[in-house]
């Protein structure tokens, strides 16, 4: 491939990055929107909001079908088909808690060692907790790591203790196979969660030995990422074979379980490398030091005029003698009727700006990056003492990314080298 585009609605215009430069599927790090676009918060545990996208919507739906019409059926027999559905339900339930807990023991591995978690969401290949940037030290790789298939094996062992103690006490059969199926489920996924392909827990703990071992985390992060490229390479040849044997389903979901662990190797891999280049670099360093700003009694017509149409963004600035005092833009201009947009000024309609909005010159652009992927926003105001000085922009940070790489690849530099070997 030649190259890739990666469009950004809000900064207008396009970035062209070449597969030369090693950055082609980059932009997937840099979107605008959040991978889970349609998600709902369902509660919030230990301080941690959990989320469920619409996605595993369709993963419980499939999990019920079937739990009650094949596996119950097989491993609880001669119930009725009521009984089936009403404990695949249940265990759909389960799982959900099951997969909230094994989150939930990383996220607080996580917050012990101070990193911060934007929140759990269960989506359709399992869950995930949101790390807003990687661990500090080998140590605490291994030990958030280790954390989730522990959780699970203890899950699993109290659920097989419940299911003895119905056993003894003559519960029903319903109550007992549901009982199994969830011990058995969670011994599974910490089983599978302990393969030794990134970003499984497994593959985590991997890089950690690595990091470790070589004080080098992009190397750590580029080897474990390879073996879980592999893996899931393998699970796609046998999701394959199962689908031509007449699995057609569990063929499916192997195949797209490891075309999911396949992106997911590579994008932890280019970030970690996005990551090591732009640390320690100001944002005045990559900031646009002349940033286009409308002055408050701008009518709305000239807004969409002489800036929106010229300059292919969709929000700008507001300044009153270079101190920042708002922002402003399509969206703002839609609220109002277009008969009104030469007599209104965009200070009528303006939206304050937030602390989301604004970064200083001197913050770490790693940090700016952060901010713009919690916030959601590709543009951020920089601002010194009130006064806007700068602009920071998606695009801005890709092009001084694509340059960095390009030098160090010249040069024959490694990004990741890290002295001494941190949390020995």
């Amino acid at each position: 491939m030649s190259g890739s585009t990666w469009s950004c609605d809000r900064c207008g215009g396009r970035v062209r990055l070449s597969a030369r430069n090693g950055i082609s599927p980059w932009f997937s790090l840099f979107r605008e929107a959040r991978i889970f676009s349609h998600r709902v918060r369902l509660f919030s545990l230990f301080g941690f909001d959990v989320w469920i996208d619409a996605s595993w919507l369709l993963l419980a739906a499939l999990i019920s079908w079937t739990l009650a019409e094949a596996v119950f059926p097989e491993t609880t027999p001669n119930l009725a088909r009521a009984t089936y559905w009403w404990m695949a339900g249940a265990a759909t339930i389960g799982l959900l808690f099951s997969i909230v807990f094994h989150e939930t023991a990383h996220s607080l591995v996580a917050r012990r060692y101070g990193l911060p978690i934007r929140g759990i969401t269960l989506f359709i290949f399992g869950g995930v907790a949101d790390l807003e940037r990687e661990p500090p030290s080998p140590k605490s790789e291994l030990l958030m790591a280790a954390a989730g298939p522990l959780a699970s094996l203890l899950l699993s062992a109290a659920f097989f203790i419940l299911l003895a103690l119905a056993g003894a006490w003559n519960a029903p059969d319903a109550i007992r196979g549901t009982l199994w199926y969830l011990g058995y489920i969670n011994f599974m996924l910490a089983l599978f969660n302990l393969v030794p392909a990134f970003p499984l827990d497994g593959g985590r703990v991997l890089r950690a030995a690595l990091w470790f071992w070589r004080g080098d985390l992009a190397w750590a992060t580029r080897i474990a990422a390879n073996a879980g490229n592999l893996f899931g390479i393998g699970l796609i040849v046998y999701g394959v074979v199962n689908v031509m044997m007449g699995n057609f389903i569990g063929g499916m979901w192997f195949f797209l379980i490891g075309m999911f662990l396949r992106g997911a190797a590579a994008a932890s891999y280019q970030e970690v490398i996005a990551r090591t280049a732009l640390e320690g670099v100001p944002v005045l360093q990559v900031m646009n030091r002349e940033p286009i700003a409308v002055a408050p009694d701008l009518p709305v017509a000239a807004l969409i005029e002489d800036f929106v149409y010229r300059f292919h963004h969709r929000t700008f600035p507001v300044t009153r003698r270079g101190v920042l005092a708002g922002s402003v833009g399509t969206e703002q201009a839609a609220k109002i009727d277009r008969s009104a947009w030469p007599t209104t000024p965009v200070e009528r309609i303006m939206a304050p700006c937030e602390a989301d909005d604004v970064v200083g010159p001197e913050a770490d652009a790693l940090a700016a990056l952060a901010q713009m992927r919690r916030s959601g926003r590709s543009r951020l105001w920089v601002v010194r003492e009130g006064r806007l000085v700068g602009v920071l922009s998606l695009r801005d940070m890709l092009e001084l990314l694509a340059a960095k790489l390009e030098l160090e690849r010249d040069r024959g530099g490694e990004f990741g080298r890290q002295s001494g070997r941190p949390g020995r």
